[in-house]
């Protein structure tokens, strides 16, 4: 599946969170990731950032899609980071 993370992370705990999600997806702009990822993958994920969040203060939404192409995405501006180009 194809997802977008979107986080807001506390600051003390912002660090550790990116490091996570850049374990798992791609890195598009500040706290949004993007990418192909197993179901099994995104729940190891999502164990892990339980650890890492304080559930009363912090958040994360995840965007699902079957695939790449059923997303129809537009960037305004400049892009923080191009993953079309990797072998």
């Amino acid at each position: 599946m194809y997802v977008v993370v979107v986080y807001d992370i506390g600051e003390l705990r912002v660090a550790r969170m990116l490091k996570l999600c850049r374990k798992y997806l791609n890195w598009i702009q500040n706290s949004v990731f993007e990418g192909e990822i197993t179901e099994v993958k995104l729940k190891e994920m999502l164990s892990k950032a339980r650890e890492i969040m304080d559930l009363d203060y912090d958040s994360i939404i995840i965007f699902k899609s079957r695939e790449h192409k059923w997303l129809d995405k537009q960037i305004v501006g400049v892009a923080r980071s191009q993953i079309d180009n990797f072998l």
